[in-house]
């Protein structure tokens, strides 16, 4: 048996095909009318513009300038959740949801056998 050694897989560029794909739909009726009919005006597709000329403009970089962008941006973005300590996850518990907690102790208080 021969031990064959994985390719070294090169770091790939990023593509803009999935920009310009947005791009493209962004400004299709289809789009433009659901935008109207949901916000009450039409999408001027800013954001899929900006999305694009920063791909291309990471395109023009070398790879280790773009893995240093890339890496600054990683770290300047917020994170979706917010991380609690035990302490505070068990106060805002108790505030959001102790009401049912409550309701819960009354219904079964008020039963003749709470087993059932």
């Amino acid at each position: 048996m021969s031990v064959e050694k994985e390719p070294s897989v090169a770091p790939r560029r990023a593509s803009c095909t999935k920009c310009f794909n947005a791009l493209w739909l962004c400004y299709s009726p289809v789009h433009q009318l659901q935008q109207y009919y949901r916000v009450g005006v039409l999408d001027n597709c800013y954001g899929k513009w900006s999305a694009l000329w920063d791909c291309l403009y990471l395109k023009t970089k070398s790879s280790s300038e773009l893995q240093e962008i890339l890496e600054a941006r990683e770290k300047a973005e917020s994170h979706i959740w917010t991380y609690r300590t035990r302490e505070e996850s068990q106060s805002f518990w108790k505030k959001e949801y102790g009401h049912l907690e409550r309701q819960r102790k009354r219904n079964l208080s008020g039963r003749k056998n709470p087993d059932i």
